[in-house]
């Protein structure tokens, strides 16, 4: 049997596909029942989380193991299996082992360091074991996992690599600022009271908010983090808890709100994330920051960063405008402020007949009017130019429009009054809120394209020698226990042989006293361990070395041991271990 690891994740995977892939917990258990009711898995286990789904079996077969375990996800999480298979990733052995031992120490995560992974394996773990999937091979696995991430932790500078995710989130609604000045007297509603939720409730509270309201569709839940909250010598922070229903009511009354929910569904849609913010009870958007027009671009006149004139003002005299006979509609022109009534501008767009009346409009001003016109036009210069432009009109029968674009100003957006964190998977938060003013919503897909520059530490690298290091020392261990079972199962049998022997002398030799008995059968036992002892040892050590895997084959071989002892042998060793884990699990 081998390792086989089938998922994806914020590295393989937009999004959107994760977040209809995700599984439920009743999908996960699901899920489980399946894998090791199919034929290729013995064991199985899922590793979920907001940003990753991930099903790890011991597997006979590698190309049926992978075919199987990818049905299996797509069966149960609802999307295709065509459209899931180019987002999926596989690992296998030594491979699959080094991919675990990876996210167990945040390298995999998308904050790099981040620990919360370590409380996930773990109940990942635990819903393995009591669905009775995991065995020996996934037991040692996970466990192992759970240590290498508190060493890599403990003898490194992981952490200062990156945060939580909750951590991460904050410091993206800050924008900038310290998250404890940002969150200092701010009122937060966290949704949901799972570990995802109750960590952010902390985090909040350690930052400094006034107040922490817990809804949750247990209430019960709500009211014991809100306890734990209240009574934490670390912080000040009043909390209260409120069932679901009362969400809308508290939205008018947050500042920040971070949701983490099981839901499938959204918990605040678009509509009543507006509702709040227009019945806010302390605290409305912040007004708008005044707008200045920007200039023109190449606008030859001052009149070029004012405001158009609005509807029955008094357009400024121009030198032009008094004058009969004017083809152009003058108000328009003004409209357009910057160009001269005489330029190029002006007549564009002008048929044939109008662009001469004006040519012959201008010819006359410039006998009759002295000086320039308004704009500095030089009324020479523009005769020529419209000469010019009515050649090209009795060709083409008409001037095309050459207008300048007006300057495209962004629409004003007010400073965000409710900052919302959404950690769920799927979404909680309808990502259209994106789009509100006066909200700032922060989701997995944001926190995704944010994480993408963030720095990594140097210790990063010494992380990774200790996987590598701690991956070698697995399979070693590994090799060396596959062989265990045929090392038990061959001492077994030579007990047997003693045990057997001595009846015999007992047959025998009925006189013999129980002093002289127990004396022969020491010094037998004796014998046959000195015998086995060198072998089983080296045994062992080969065993442990790459490709020693032969080694328990040979020797069942050579002392003809029953298959069947070896795999009784195994199955107990295997019964014993989950229990072990079980009990560290609970400690």
């Amino acid at each position: 049997m081998s390792l086989l690891v089938v998922g994806l994740s914020h590295r393989s995977a937009p999004v959107s596909v994760l977040e209809r892939a995700a599984l439920s917990a009743d999908a996960q258990s699901k899920l489980l029942q399946d894998t090791v009711a199919a034929e290729p898995a013995a064991e199985a286990a899922v590793l979920a989380t907001c940003n990753r789904i991930e099903l790890y079996a011991d597997v006979d077969k590698f190309h049926a193991g992978v075919a199987e375990l990818s049905t299996l996800l797509a069966q149960h999480s609802g999307v295709g299996l065509e459209e899931l298979t180019p987002h999926l990733y596989v690992h296998y052995e030594d491979r699959a082992v080094h991919h675990l031992f990876s996210v167990a120490c945040g390298l995999d995560s998308m904050v790099v360091g981040e620990g919360q992974i370590l409380g996930q394996i773990k109940d990942s773990l635990a819903v393995s074991q009591e669905q009775h999937t995991a065995g020996r091979l996934l037991n040692d696995l996970f466990q192992q996992s759970l240590r290498v991430g508190k060493r890599a932790h403990s003898e490194t500078g992981i952490d200062r690599a990156g945060q939580s995710l909750v951590t991460f989130g904050l410091e993206q609604l800050a924008d900038g600022t310290p998250v404890e000045t940002w969150a200092s007297g701010r009122r937060a509603l966290v949704i949901g009271a799972g570990s995802m939720s109750s960590l952010a409730a902390a985090t909040l509270a350690r930052a400094g908010v006034s107040e922490v309201v817990v809804a949750n569709r247990t209430l019960e839940r709500a009211r014991r983090l809100a306890q734990i909250l209240t009574e934490d010598d670390g912080t000040d922070v009043a909390a209260r808890a409120v069932p679901m229903e009362t969400v809308p009511d508290e939205l008018t009354r947050a500042d920040v709100v971070v949701s983490c929910t099981g839901a499938t569904g959204l918990v605040l849609t678009a509509q009543a994330v507006a509702e709040a913010l227009e019945g806010r009870v302390d605290g409305s958007p912040a007004p708008l920051a005044p707008v200045v027009p920007a200039p023109l671009a190449g606008a030859g006149s001052v009149r070029a960063a004012e405001a158009p004139a609005e509807a029955g003002d008094e357009l400024p005299p121009t030198s032009l405008g008094a004058e009969d006979g004017c083809p152009l509609d003058l108000s328009a022109v003004q409209g357009t402020a910057g160009f001269s009534v005489l330029g190029e501008a002006a007549v564009a767009g002008m048929g044939a007949t109008e662009l001469e009346q004006h040519a012959a409009w201008v010819d006359k001003g410039d006998k009759e009017r002295s000086g320039r016109p308004a704009g500095g036009a030089d009324p020479e210069a523009e005769a020529e130019l419209i000469t010019a432009l009515a050649a090209t009109a009795a060709t083409a029968g008409r001037i095309p429009e050459r207008r300048r674009p007006e300057p495209v100003l962004p629409a004003p957006r007010p400073a965000p009054v409710l900052s919302i964190l959404d950690l769920a998977m799927p979404r909680d938060v309808d990502a259209a809120v994106h789009r509100l003013p006066g909200a700032r919503l922060v989701d997995i897909e944001s926190l995704a394209e944010a994480s993408a520059d963030a720095p990594m530490a140097a210790d990063v690298d010494q992380v990774r020698r200790i996987v590598s290091d701690e991956v070698t020392a697995f399979d070693a261990a590994q090799r060396a226990a596959h062989i265990t079972p045929t090392v038990v199962a061959l001492r077994t049998m030579a007990a047997d042989v003693v045990a057997n022997e001595i009846s015999r002398l007992e047959g025998r030799l009925p006189e013999l006293d129980d002093k002289h008995r127990a004396e022969i059968t020491q010094t037998v036992r004796r014998v046959v361990d000195k015998l086995l002892h060198a072998p089983t040892v080296r045994v062992k050590q080969l065993a442990a070395e790459p490709g020693g895997a032969g080694y328990a084959d040979a020797l069942r071989t050579l002392f003809d041991l029953d298959p069947e002892t070896v795999a009784s042998v195994s199955r107990a060793a295997d019964t014993e271990n989950t229990e072990n884990a079980k009990n560290r699990g609970r400690a």
